[in-house]
């Protein structure tokens, strides 16, 4: 029944409420023609216009008979779709993100939407390139706009409006969308073109076994070509699908050989349009078996369920999680729901996204940043349709339209990359998704080997459920850790360079033995700073507060923040002498120096530069498991996810940078990040070994690293966190004022402090400059918001927060100022 039915009478005077994709405060409301009663419904996006001459395809968020108080409203435009694309349960999850990450509804639906859902008046067009499509189907409007395409290569909707001298394209632009004549996107960096793969076949008249007899006899004197046939006749007995690659791997024969077979009509070559998604054609095996702790697991989390809606799994690094998520998500499957899989970084984990789909198959989808505008919206619509029953995906697959999800699994839950930091909504998809799983009653399981202080403590205080894995599945063990001390290896000459002698003996040693070694150095680039000798001038980034690193990859100082870059330096601009020095090291640096030292070793790298592209992780990855690569030096990167059979050690050069981070969670992380690191070495039947450089041996938390002791590490940070107000004793909020001059930063962050002190006295502290206190020219203050968690309303709190920034905003003296809010700044 449709939504409009509630209504009653069709000639009824309706009103909608719509969430336009900009950032304003509230929805804003439209007329619907008498015609359309019974076409609009919540969820659909309809057309209307905004301002003087913007027209926007809008959500339509609530239905009512009364008019806006305060303004006439205009009718809508259009009806596009005829089923909505957004849900009840969706809209609802966006009302929550709203409120709880006081940002807009418009913000949450530019995050939500994929961009082909977005269509705006500067929405770009352009015509499909696919094959096939026959434009005498068309309408003459259809058909103007492809001929406009065709000459400009790509228009705007507006362009579009003044073509055919009317504002109602949206329909007609959906209809070209829906039947593969046009691409629309925010911005078309690529044109789309479907993927095509090329398949032989053998030719009809080769079709019965005497004229196949006879086409081998004629073949007697090209024995390559007659071997390329053979082959691909064993190969069709398994495939029906044969390529000339195929053909190729299986004899060693080159491409001629195969295009001489295709010139005679021996082959005929056969396109096929195949998913951009990785449409899988692997053997689906669930041949494991559960040891006993995993057994015991499995059946403890199936119990909590029935109790909890949401259970922590502490597992150990190879204790054997993955296989306990596959269990999991083939019981949900069977009990016909579908499934979310998170991972913090997709880029990251591919090893994992393969092995799910030699389980899965084509019912899992994958989503994540990587893809583009065309690939989201497929994904999108086949969630829709219910092609998937899993779904892997970084955060923003959170938003997808699920229908009938019965299990969310959140892996490595404890990983900052979870966090959106910019734009808005500054969401949490951890967060996010247990109150996805509450909307849908569906059931979330926690994942990690070291478990963020929150899910821990709450695990431990009973709201969740709590299932510990302590043992590496198999007889591996878990690796032996040593601290080496840099300054007395330095006092004892046994420093080469940034490595330590224990750690140089040790990657020879591995090198002899055929393993392989992993470095982890948590800067990228080659050098973190340049800087005069003679006078102590710094480069700088000239719309940041922050030094310019350099990469030899690009000969180029590079600014983390905005991106901005620039020649090296040499000659000091402030001085004028020429002694420019490198300070410091990143993974650049690192492995130039082991290429010195270690000539006879194959290096990889993996880091945001290297990793470049949609698979540039991939190939790293694959080629480093392939025993291309002996040692791999890396970021972060390296401590995600990843499992090689062959690595034995682990070298952090320098664990000092971590630890010393000015950021109450900085030992949390150190210790969460070591031991990720660590837990890559010795994953089968090798013994791991892992060196930590440092020039603090003794410090608590390399200590408890070694003794792999997490409990030891949360219980000391949640005493200390306790007494210094922090989560997940007290929440946090964080407010950022920013203006492009530093003195009305400065004031305007002194007179809103002000006006949450009338209201939030003590709880308010700040203003004061953050680490980095200039980015893309805007000079930052922030202003931090600590609130007790017991007997006080949160949402009282947000209420008063958001009167002083009301009040502050229409003081013309703060014009010009922007204020961004993180809640929860993890």
């Amino acid at each position: 029944m449709s939504d409009t039915s509630l209504f009653g009478i069709d000639r009824e005077t309706l009103f909608v409420e719509v969430i336009l994709p900009l950032y304003i405060a509230k929805t804003y409301t439209y007329r619907v023609p008498v015609e359309w009663n019974r076409d609009v419904a919540i969820g659909k996006r309809v057309i209307v216009q905004f301002g003087r001459n913007k027209i926007y395809a809008a959500i339509v968020h609530r239905l009512s008979h009364e008019p806006p108080l305060s303004y006439e409203a205009k009718y809508i435009l259009n009806v596009i779709d005829d089923e909505p694309v957004v849900d009840k349960s969706q809209l609802a999850l966006w009302e929550w993100m709203a409120a709880y990450y006081m940002c807009y509804l418009g913000e949450v639906l530019q995050a939500a939407l994929p961009a082909a859902l977005k269509m705006a008046s500067e929405t770009k067009i352009v015509a499909s390139e696919a094959e096939g499509l026959d434009r005498s189907l068309l309408s003459d409007k259809g058909y103007l706009v492809m001929e406009a395409l065709d000459l400009a290569g790509e228009l705007t909707v507006n362009d579009i409006v003044k073509l055919l001298g009317q504002k109602t394209v949206f329909p007609l632009l959906k209809s070209l969308f829906d039947h593969g004549y046009i691409l629309i996107s925010e911005e078309i960096k690529d044109r789309f073109k479907p993927k095509r793969k090329s398949f032989l076949q053998l030719a009809a008249t080769f079709a019965d076994g005497e004229s196949l007899h006879a086409l081998m006899d004629s073949l007697n004197r090209a024995p390559k070509q007659q071997d390329a046939l053979l082959a691909f006749l064993q190969l069709r007995k398994s495939n029906p699908e044969v390529t000339r690659q195929d053909i190729m791997e299986m004899t060693g024969v080159g491409g001629g050989i195969v295009a001489s077979l295709i010139e005679k009509e021996v082959f005929e070559v056969r396109e096929k349009v195949v998913s951009r998604l990785g449409g899988v054609d692997v053997e689906i095996t669930t041949n494991f078996v559960f040891n006993d702790k995993q057994q015991l697991a499995f059946e403890q989390i199936n119990t909590l369920f029935e109790q909890k809606d949401v259970v922590l799994l502490h597992g150990v690094t190879a204790s054997g999680k993955t296989q306990l998520y596959i269990r999991l998500i083939e019981q949900m499957i069977a009990s016909g729901k579908n499934v979310l899989y998170l991972l913090p970084e997709i880029a990251l984990t591919t090893q994992i996204t393969d092995r799910l789909k030699m389980h899965f198959g084509d019912k899992l989808g994958v989503y994540h940043s990587k893809f583009n505008d065309n690939e989201r919206a497929e994904v999108w619509h086949k969630v829709i349709k219910g092609e998937y029953k899993v779904v892997v995906g970084a955060r923003s697959s959170v938003f997808l339209p699920f229908k009938d999800l019965g299990l969310i699994v959140v892996d490595e839950e404890h990983e900052s990359s979870y966090k959106q930091y910019e734009p808005a909504p500054r969401y949490h998809a951890r967060d996010t998704a247990i109150y996805l799983a509450h909307l849908q009653g569906a059931k979330v399981l926690l994942g990690s080997a070291t478990p963020s202080i929150e899910s821990y403590y709450n695990a431990k205080a009973d709201k969740y459920g709590l299932v510990e894995l302590k043992e590496r599945f198999g007889d591996a063990k878990l690796p032996e850790i040593q601290v080496v001390n840099i300054a007395e290896e330095g006092r004892k000459e046994q420093m080469f360079s940034y490595f330590s002698g224990v750690l140089l003996q040790g990657i020879s040693d591995a090198l002899e033995r055929k393993e392989q070694v992993i470095l982890f150095q948590n800067r990228r680039g080659h050098t973190p700073f340049v800087q005069c000798s003679t006078c102590g001038w710094v480069a700088k980034c000239i719309n940041c507060d922050v030094s310019l690193t350099y990469h030899k990859s690009t000969n180029h100082l590079h600014c983390h923040y905005c991106g901005h870059s620039e020649p090296p330096i040499q000659v000091c601009p402030a001085c004028g002498m020429p002694h420019i020095e490198s300070k410091g090291f990143g993974t650049e640096r690192v492995e130039e120096e082991l290429e010195l030292l270690i000539p006879q070793a194959r290096i990889g790298r993996l880091d945001l530069d290297a990793a470049k592209g949609k698979h540039g992780f991939d190939k790293i990855i694959t080629a480093f498991d392939d025993h291309e690569f002996d040692i791999l030096i890396g970021t972060q990167m390296v401590a995600k996810g990843l499992d090689f059979g062959r690595v034995s050690l682990i070298g952090i050069i320098n664990a000092d940078a971590m630890i010393n981070f000015p950021d109450f969670r900085a030992y949390e992380r150190a210790f969460s990040l070591f031991s990720q690191v660590a837990g890559r070495a010795g994953r089968r039947e090798k013994d791991g070994r892992v060196i930590i450089q440092t020039h603090s041996p003794n410090h608590r938390v390399l200590e408890q690293v070694i003794l792999h002791d997490y409990e030891g590490m949360f219980l000391t940070e949640v005493k200390e966190r306790k007494n210094y107000q922090y989560p997940p004793f007290y929440r946090l909020i964080k407010m950022e004022v920013r203006h492009t001059d530093m003195q009305d930063a400065h004031d305007g962050a002194m007179r809103l402090a002000h006006l949450l002190r009338s209201n939030l006295g003590s709880r308010v502290l700040g203003p004061e400059p953050p680490l980095v206190s200039r980015v893309r020219n805007y000079f930052i203050q922030t202003i931090t918001l600590k609130i007790e968690r017991n007997n006080v309303s949160i949402a009282k709190v947000k209420e008063l927060m958001q009167q002083a920034i009301t009040q502050f905003e229409v003081d013309k003296n703060n014009k010009g100022i922007r204020i961004a809010i993180d809640v929860d700044p993890y």
